[in-house]
């Protein structure tokens, strides 16, 4: 999820260089829409920051569910060692995930501020 994260926020971290390639010099002024420019690239920050945290909330919550399910089957078998470190590696998964959604925030405030 990482890497999919960091190709989807390629957006975010070219935005500098998207204004720049988007607000057009003085010479090119009449032979481009700025206005349009500039929505057509809010649009696109708006579909990227909704679909990235469409997929970390999915995978939150799939990932709680099965931390879920391995913390009730654990309850049954507290001796089961493998168990324990299946259930303590889906519980880092989950928090590393619920970081992202703290990442995402970060790198959305910082280009609506870019943008802006």
């Amino acid at each position: 999820i990482q890497e999919l994260l960091r190709v989807m926020r390629t957006i975010d971290d070219r935005i500098v260089h998207e204004l720049n390639t988007t607000i057009p010099t003085a010479s090119f002024v009449g032979k481009i829409d700025a206005g349009q420019t500039c929505k057509e690239l809010y649009q696109s920050l708006t579909d990227a920051h909704t679909s990235r945290e469409r997929i970390i909330k999915n995978c939150i919550a799939q990932t709680s569910s099965v931390v879920k399910t391995l913390r009730e089957e654990r309850e049954k078998a507290q001796d089961d060692v493998a168990l324990l470190k299946q259930l303590r590696k889906e519980q880092t998964k989950l928090k590393l995930m619920q970081s992202e959604l703290n990442v995402e925030e970060v790198v959305n405030d910082r280009s609506w501020k870019v943008l802006s």
